[in-house]
């Protein structure tokens, strides 16, 4: 079944109160949605990045009480999943959606990446800089940017990556948001067209892993 965007009725399902209502109508609603754009996109993302990419729609399993305020489609390297390698997002919540490079908490050898990063950082900054409407998120989950990259120097950039070893659950997103009227006005392909532009952008900090 072939994407056909997002709807206001997509964003309300975060206003549903409790675990069950608001679960089942991420899959019935959403989880749909998210299979479809996984159809339509992951085999397009193998040429940006230049290996197999998998993708994998949340199924929210570690949540059994408190309803998700955020769903989304990854795609990574790994098969069987997503969260020990570095992955890409289309993360759908309340406001807005996010598309998003992560290196998340779980990620195999933070460390190593971080070296990685280091080593092409200025290169990596500079190019991040003129993404179009990149921000750095301090938490996955975040539906606002903690700062626009463009608004940063290359060393403020560079130094993003030490929140990845700084602390044990250590994360580092990019993202770029598109605020609920703005993903609304897109047309299916158009929105498309706009993850993986912004995949693209994003996938030589990918190639790091």
């Amino acid at each position: 079944m072939a994407f056909e965007g997002f709807t206001a009725k997509d964003f309300q399902v975060f206003a549903i109160p409790g675990f069950a209502d608001r679960m089942a109508a991420i899959r019935k609603q959403i989880q749909p949605k998210f299979f479809s754009l996984a159809e339509e996109i992951g085999p397009k993302l193998k040429a940006t990045v230049g290996s197999e990419v998998f993708s994998h729609v949340a199924k929210h399993m570690r949540r059994t009480v408190n309803p998700p305020d955020d769903t989304w489609v990854a795609f990574g390297p790994e098969k069987r999943g997503y969260k020990k390698a570095q992955h890409f997002k289309i993360a759908l919540s309340r406001h807005c959606v996010r598309i998003l490079f992560e290196v998340g908490p779980e990620y195999a050898d933070k460390a190593q990446w971080a070296k990685a990063w280091q080593r092409e950082a200025r290169r990596l900054a500079a190019a991040l800089k003129k993404g179009s409407g990149l921000g750095w998120f301090k938490n996955e989950h975040d539906e606002e940017p903690a700062a626009i990259l463009a608004s940063l120097s290359p060393k403020e950039i560079e130094g993003l990556a030490d929140e990845l070893t700084r602390r044990k659950d250590g994360q580092l997103i990019f993202s770029r948001r598109l605020d609920q009227a703005e993903a609304l006005h897109q047309t299916p392909q158009g929105f498309e067209r706009a993850a993986l532009a912004t995949f693209a952008e994003l996938s030589p900090l990918y190639r790091l892993g």
